[in-house]
C-alpha cells in the first residue's frame, strides 16, 4: 500500500511552528537564568511568562488533535467497556514496556540491541494511547467517578516508575539519571496534588506533564542509536524540572 506525499504535508507547517516555538522558548529561559547568575537580575516573573508561552503552544497542538481524540473515544465507548478497564489496559502495556526495556541487556548477545528498546517504545506508545482513551470514554459516556480518577492517578505513577526501573535494569540509561528523572516526575505530580489541596489549580501548568514525558521516551527510544534513551531520560529531567519550577512559581503567586 503506497502513501502519497500529500498526506504527509497536511499539517507540517503548524507542527514546525510549534517545534520552533519550543526551541526559542527554552533558549530564552536558559539564557535569562544565565544572565540572572551573572548580573543578579530577578528572573522569576520572566521565567513564568516564558514557560506559560511554551505551554500554550503545546495546548494549541492538543486542541488541534482533540477532534480526533473525541472520534476515537466514541469508537471505544461503543464497545461498552468501562473507562476503568481501559485504565488497567494502559497500565498493563506500561508494565510490558518496562519489562521489554529491562530485557535489553540480556538479549543484546543473541539479538540486535535495538529490538528490545524498539519493542518497549512501541508498547509505551500503545499504553499512552489507552491512557488517552480512558479519559475520552469517561467524557463521552459521562462515567466520571472518584474511584476512576483515583485509579487513573495512581496507575499513572506506577507505570512511570516501572518504565524508569526497566530502563535502569536494561542498562539503557544510567541509574542516577533515571532516579533524577523519576524523582522530578513524581515531584511534578506532587506539586499539582498539593496545590489542588490548597485550592490552586495547577492542571496544564508546565511543559512536561506525564504525557509529554513518556512521549519523549517512546519517540526517542525508536531512534536506532545507542544511547538514545539516555538522552531521552536527560530531556525528561529537564522538562520535568522546568515544570516543577513553573508550578512552584504559580502556586506561590496564588498563596
Amino acid at each position: 500500500m503506497s502513501v502519497t506525499k500529500t498526506s504527509y504535508m497536511v499539517d507540517l507547517g503548524r507542527i514546525n511552528c510549534i517545534e520552533k516555538g519550543y526551541l526559542v522558548g527554552f533558549h530564552t529561559v536558559i539564557n535569562h537564568i544565565f544572565q540572572e547568575r551573572l548580573f543578579g537580575v530577578s528572573a522569576t516573573k520572566f521565567i513564568a511568562q516564558e514557560l506559560t508561552q511554551i505551554r500554550s503552544l503545546f495546548n494549541k497542538f492538543r486542541d488541534f488533535l482533540q477532534p480526533t481524540v473525541n472520534k476515537l473515544g466514541s469508537i471505544f465507548a461503543a464497545t461498552g467497556i468501562s473507562p476503568n478497564l481501559w485504565t488497567v489496559t494502559s497500565l498493563a502495556f506500561s508494565i510490558t514496556a518496562g519489562i521489554a526495556y529491562s530485557f535489553a541487556a540480556g538479549f543484546s548477545i543473541t539479538l540486535s540491541w535495538y529490538y528490545m528498546p524498539l519493542l518497549g517504545s512501541i508498547l509505551l506508545l500503545i499504553s499512552g494511547f489507552f491512557d488517552v482513551v480512558d479519559g475520552s470514554v469517561a467524557r463521552i459516556t459521562k462515567q466520571y467517578s472518584r474511584k476512576g480518577a483515583f485509579l487513573d492517578s495512581v496507575f499513572d505513577k506506577v507505570a512511570e516508575a516501572i518504565i524508569f526501573i526497566g530502563l535502569t535494569l536494561g542498562s539503557l540509561a544510567s541509574p542516577v539519571s533515571c532516579i533524577v528523572a523519576l524523582a522530578l516526575s513524581l515531584l511534578v505530580s506532587y506539586t499539582r496534588a498539593r496545590g489542588e489541596s490548597l485550592g490552586i489549580d495547577l492542571k496544564g501548568i508546565g511543559v512536561g506533564e506525564r504525557a509529554e514525558r513518556l512521549l519523549i521516551v517512546s519517540i526517542i527510544g525508536m531512534v536506532p542509536t545507542e544511547g538514545a534513551l539516555q538522552i531521552a531520560v536527560i530531556i525528561v529531567s529537564v522538562v520535568a524540572g522546568l515544570t516543577l519550577i513553573h508550578r512552584i512559581i504559580v502556586a506561590l503567586k496564588a498563596l
